[in-house]
């Protein structure tokens, strides 16, 4: 699988959910910046959702926040090989 979806979501309750794309291991760029607590992209709208620190929600999901700005998605083993 070459391309991402335009939207994809750590919490397997979304309907943006695909657990087999996630253990692969996607990697998300944001504003040229590499981030580790993303929740969930969108590329086409330009948002991440990141935790917020070690906060849950009443249903006991991470407490998140919307960021606005350049999402790059990619798949972590692809870059590793090119490294190589």
């Amino acid at each position: 699988m070459d391309e991402l979806p335009d939207r994809l979501a750590a919490n397997p309750r979304s309907p943006f959910h695909n657990k087999a794309l996630l253990d692969q291991g996607i990697g998300i760029k944001f504003n040229g910046a590499e981030k580790t607590n993303v929740e969930e992209y969108c590329v086409s709208e330009g948002w991440i959702r990141v935790a917020v620190g070690k906060t849950l929600d009443r249903q006991g999901n991470p407490l998140t926040i919307k960021l606005n700005g350049k999402v790059e998605p990619y798949l972590r083993h692809a870059d590793n090989s090119e490294a190589e």
